[in-house]
């Protein structure tokens, strides 16, 4: 399944819904009307288990095409929002988790060249996340040097405690793609939160897809454009760490929950590791793709007008 959080209108609450085609089925009232009831909240779906995610799919099968009344909505008259648009906990974020990355990194940031090993884990408080088209804050009295990087997350489907490698997988309930937006003048002795996990920093979305519709995680393009310029370009198989290695070790000391989020570390191309550098400013979009997923499309805002002003002036 394709699964979102959306507004069918403007002031109106969020809902749970699956892309089917160009339709966007509003699950809890395609529940009702069906007799299989289901919730309006994404991270409440995820808490109903595997068993829900399989019932689901078969029963959308079932109606694909005769929908009941009132359950569907044309997808190009919805406004998409995160999938998981408040996380229950921070978001653990992976750093230098592709090889070449890695290699730029220490170039330009305070990072070793030598290849981690073991994965390198941060986070990004729940706060940070915003959905498509939404807007990434540019806050010029704190930084002047905001960058990006484009990742796989993982959505935890089951509560994983001490999992080995090989049963990680079948604790992962689905796939999206995050930006992980960085203020690389924002790190403090090392430490990355202030960085990586003021407001706004997640555009995540545009959809969760199931995990039984990407068996393996480890063989998607991904790609980010600045104002339609590609910066970053690769592949998931060149992860240091794979996803089953990051559920187990992570699991190893920290108890992943349903809905729990794993941004998956970036390939090279970011701002700092350009020569010269590169960052982003009001005004710029943000363009991030993951095969299988779909598209992110994020612009940059200045906050207040007297910070877009002087941005755009700089940026002149």
């Amino acid at each position: 399944m394709r699964l979102v959080t959306f507004r069918a209108h403007v002031g109106a609450a969020a809902r749970l819904g699956a892309i089917v085609s160009d339709t966007v089925v509003d699950l809890q009232r395609f529940g009702e009307q069906t007799g299989h009831p289901l919730p309006d909240d994404m991270l409440e779906f995820i808490d109903l288990g595997p068993q829900t995610v399989a019932a689901t799919t078969a029963l959308l099968a079932e109606y694909d095409g005769r929908w009941p009344l009132g359950t569907t909505v044309p997808l190009a008259n919805v406004k998409l929002l995160a999938p998981i648009p408040r996380p229950r906990k921070n978001i653990f974020g992976i750093g230098l988790n592709y090889v070449e990355h890695v290699a730029e990194s220490s170039r330009t940031l305070d990072t070793s060249k030598e290849l981690p090993k073991q994965p390198v884990i941060f986070s990004k408080p729940p706060t940070t996340v915003i959905g498509p088209g939404d807007s990434i804050e540019h806050n010029e009295a704190i930084t002047k040097q905001l960058d990006w990087e484009v990742e796989l997350a993982v959505i935890m489907g089951t509560r994983a405690k001490n999992v080995s490698e090989g049963n990680a997988l079948r604790h992962v309930f689905g796939y999206s793609l995050l930006i992980d937006m960085s203020a690389r003048d924002c790190r403090r002795a090392g430490q990355w939160i202030y960085s990586k996990g003021q407001d706004t920093y997640a555009p995540f979305g545009p959809v969760i897809v199931t995990a039984d519709e990407i068996p393996d995680p480890h063989v998607l393009d991904l790609s980010l454009k600045v104002n339609g310029v590609t910066k970053q370009r690769s592949n998931t198989r060149y992860m240091l760490f794979k996803v089953p290695t990051l559920i187990a070790d992570i699991s190893a000391g920290i108890t992943l929950e349903p809905g729990d989020i794993i941004a998956t570390g970036t390939p090279e191309g970011v701002g700092a590791g350009r020569n010269p550098q590169e960052w982003v400013w009001p005004g710029d979009v943000i363009e991030a793709t993951l095969e299988k997923i779909g598209e992110l499309r994020n612009p940059v805002v200045g906050v207040g007008s007297a910070g877009f002003e002087r941005a755009n002036a700089r940026r002149a």
